[in-house]
């Protein structure tokens, strides 16, 4: 047994929990968006929220979408999944939510410049995609229908 394979439960364990953890802060700051736009331009509440939203990406965001990766590429090298059609799906899911968060990363940027190009609605709608991405990824990981 190799010294992956002995420690996959942990691997396992490490990967779900900065999978909840970046999965939190992929709600979260979507929603800190909506308010962040409904406050006043320059105001001291906007401020805050500038501040709320780069400490969400450096603090919880960014380190959990690194941790999520680098447990889940161990994962798979500890159980030999990367022959795994199910896998590979799964792969292309969690990239397309790591450019979500990059996306995501520069709107925080110009809405710190003061740029608000989104609706509050369309930034609502933007929230789901996390959401629906964890839906089809549970199911190719739990199911593994290829």
């Amino acid at each position: 047994m190799t010294i992956l394979q002995s420690l996959y439960p942990w691997l396992k364990a490490g990967h779900i929990i900065f999978v909840i953890f970046w999965m939190a802060g992929l709600f979260m700051l979507p929603r800190y968006f909506v308010y962040h736009q409904e406050s006043d331009a320059g105001s001291p509440e906007e401020a805050r929220w500038v501040d709320r939203e780069a400490k969400l990406r450096s603090i919880i965001l960014t380190p959990s979408m690194i941790l999520t990766w680098v447990l889940g590429v161990l994962t798979a090298l500890a159980i030999g999944a990367f022959s795994e059609g199910w896998l590979h799906a799964k792969l292309l899911f969690v990239l397309a939510l790591s450019g979500y968060h990059g996306w995501l990363v520069g709107y925080a940027k110009k809405l710190a410049r003061g740029e608000r190009p989104l609706t509050g609605k369309k930034l609502r709608l933007l929230n789901e995609v996390p959401g629906l991405a964890a839906v089809v990824i549970v199911v190719l990981v739990v199911v593994k229908p290829f």
